[in-house]
């Protein structure tokens, strides 16, 4: 079957007649479908329709377009189901996890659809008599949206839902590993009466996301997904004077001190390593243990990891699903082996997994390295797979200069009793998300999400600051005065 472009409230073929497959990650023989593979007309003919639709999109009351919004949210709600079994089908998480990633996408719809109606500016008292000063924000115009493939639909929705309620039109290039839930995020904001133009999506490689960055009317880029390549945009965007937010890698660390509660400590830690096969931006990718309790609670860890059920995410049972493709599945087994060959002690998995119907996908074991050293790859690169490396602590601030060291700043999480350790760690920890007796994953959409250091640019999607990436300040000055008053000159004698 083939998939279509979505530009001008159309579904169009590519112009080139050039297609890439869709592939079951799970099972390989399982193709969802051929997507264009869609080059710089394409994208030019999506642009332009979107430039086309700015003004009357940028006109309607701002409210108004939040019930268009809201109206998407209840689309999602009701295609749910549907809509978990796609993503699951096309990316492998789980499907008790591809309903929460539709779940944030509710959830952003419901809160960009209320913020229409808070787009607050500011009016402030004037140095002068008979003036008045306010500020308003303004939309920006086209906004080229490029984004990754473990959350095809959530993160997405916390760039699409807030340029749409600050009154922006969007040409969306979604990866070319997660194609299928684009199109239907599309068919929902068709449904729900979003204007033609407004929305599009354009299908492709990296050819497609290089013209939507080159473009000249493209105003600002939203970008999620590895350093590498957001370095690269944001060299490209600052040549063009292009405003840009990056939302890019982690490599996020988990504190545990001798007083937590190690059961729920037990339960983050796997959850926030294995979740989504360890293919989060938010994954926990270094665990620091306190040395009273390292050996022990290395040791629950091992065997829970181990009993992990692997499998298709289709199933009802699986715990685990494959990594992406073929590409990523070489990646990790490789730094698997660099570890290896670094001197990390492998305390289970690391293999790929071929038994029955798993020969057929891209399926690893849950992998535990202990006995890691901050000067180890795998301690400082980004893996993004179900790969966690442990390392000792003996003090609370040998842990936290642990976790500091890095070149990322995501996401980060203790599990202590103490509320001294809570607190210093809250303020300590260098990244954009601290978790106190909670794993490094969860984020909710109504707070501000977000790292430093190669994380991002400084940017935060979701919640109030997201409006900060979609909106330009614009200054207003009334001066009902009837005369000249040319501010500073006439507020100070000479």
């Amino acid at each position: 079957m083939r998939f279509l472009n979505y530009i001008a409230g159309q579904w169009v073929p590519p112009h080139h007649d050039r297609w890439f497959a869709n592939i079951n990650p799970a099972d390989t023989r399982d193709e969802i479908g051929q997507f264009p593979l869609s080059d710089a007309a394409d994208l030019e003919r999506a642009v332009r329709a979107a430039a086309d639709a700015f003004g009357q999109w940028s006109r309607i009351p701002a409210p108004q377009r939040g019930e268009l919004i809201r109206r998407a949210g209840d689309i999602f709600h009701r295609r749910k189901e549907e809509l978990a079994a796609i993503m699951t089908r096309e990316m492998g998480k789980p499907l008790f996890e591809t309903r929460g990633d539709i779940q944030e996408a509710i959830d952003t719809a419901y809160y960009s659809a209320t913020e229409t109606r808070r787009l607050f500016g500011h009016t402030t008292p004037s140095e002068l008599p008979n003036k008045m000063n306010l500020s308003f924000r303004m939309p920006i115009g086209v906004c080229g949206i490029i984004t990754a493939w473990n959350f095809p639909i959530a993160v997405p929705s916390w760039k699409i839902f807030p340029a749409l309620a600050a009154g922006n039109t969007i040409v969306w290039k979604p990866s070319d590993d997660a194609p299928h839930s684009a199109n239907i995020f599309a068919e929902i904001l068709q449904e729900a009466g979003i204007p033609s133009g407004v929305f599009n999506v354009v299908h492709g490689n990296a050819e497609a996301g290089s013209a939507l960055v080159e473009h000249p009317s493209v105003r600002l880029i939203a970008f999620t997904g590895s350093t590498a390549t957001g370095k690269q945009i944001a060299q490209r965007c600052g040549a063009l004077n292009k405003k840009v937010s990056l939302e890019m890698g982690g490599k996020n660390a988990v504190i545990i001190m001798d007083d937590a509660n190690l059961e729920l400590a037990l339960d983050g830690v796997l959850w926030g390593a294995f979740g989504t096969t360890g293919q989060r931006c938010t994954a926990t990718s270094r665990l620091i243990l306190h040395a009273p309790i390292h050996d022990r609670f290395l040791e629950m860890l091992t065997e829970r990891a181990s009993k992990l059920r692997i499998g298709p995410g289709l199933d009802p049972a699986t715990q685990m699903g494959p990594v992406i493709n073929q590409r990523q599945l070489e990646k990790i087994l490789g730094y698997i082996a660099i570890g290896t060959a670094e001197g990390a002690r492998l305390i289970t998995g690391g293999n790929r997994l071929t038994r029955g119907e798993l020969e057929h996908g891209f399926f690893l074991e849950p992998t535990i390295f202990a006995d890691v050293t901050p000067t180890m790859r795998i301690w400082r690169e980004e893996i993004f797979g179900p790969v966690l490396s442990v390392t000792r602590a003996d003090s609370f601030e040998h842990a936290i200069a642990l976790a500091n060291d890095s070149d990322y700043g995501l996401s980060s999480a203790i599990y202590t009793g103490s509320v001294e350790y809570a607190f210093a760690a809250m303020r300590d920890i260098e990244a954009g998300i601290t978790y106190i007796n909670a794993p490094t994953i969860g984020a909710e959409a109504h707070m501000p999400f977000g790292g430093i250091k190669n994380t991002g640019n400084g940017h935060r999607e979701g919640g109030w600051t997201v409006f900060d990436i979609f909106t330009e300040w614009k200054t207003v000055y009334v001066d009902f005065s009837g005369r000249l008053q040319r501010a500073q000159i006439d507020t100070q004698s000479a």
